[in-house]
């Protein structure tokens, strides 16, 4: 089960991202969890929203480059050392995370974890099997 994000390339200039929040604003999609990546004449943002069917048409009708990549989604306790077990998991069983960006929910019982890997298949099921919880779209939705 994995979960989808959604990329956007942004001109890095004044002004970009508060067109892209007020496109999803007006489309009253809430944004979960986001992650920028930039240099000095662009950025690529990274966003997991409540509906990103829904944000990827509103952008793409307002002209960005947008795109949606299936990611995997990891509730892990919030308390030190949980990010360290699970990166060991991955590692030790040769996957590479290519990046990763985490937010806390509301309850605090679970940081959400995102990670971009080359196989998700198989680390989903190595999470799994190792008692990994891992996020749904319907757990996104349900924030």
């Amino acid at each position: 089960m994995t979960i989808n994000q959604l990329s956007i390339f942004v001109e890095n200039k004044a002004g970009a991202l508060g067109e892209i929040t007020h496109i999803l604003a007006q489309e009253n999609i809430d944004i979960r969890a986001m992650s920028i990546a930039d240099t000095k004449d662009f950025g690529i943002l990274r966003l997991i929203v409540s509906d990103e069917e829904k944000a990827k048409k509103a952008l793409k009708e307002n002209d960005c480059i947008v795109s949606i990549t299936e990611v995997v989604g990891i509730a892990i306790t919030d308390e030190p050392g949980s990010l360290s077990r699970v990166m060991e998991l991955l590692y030790t069983n040769g996957i590479n995370v290519e990046y990763m960006y985490a937010f806390i929910t509301i309850s605090k019982q679970y940081a959400y974890v995102v990670v971009r890997v080359e196989d998700n298949n198989k680390a989903m099921k190595i999470l799994e099997t190792n008692g990994v919880k891992l996020v749904s779209k319907d757990d996104i939705k349900n924030l």
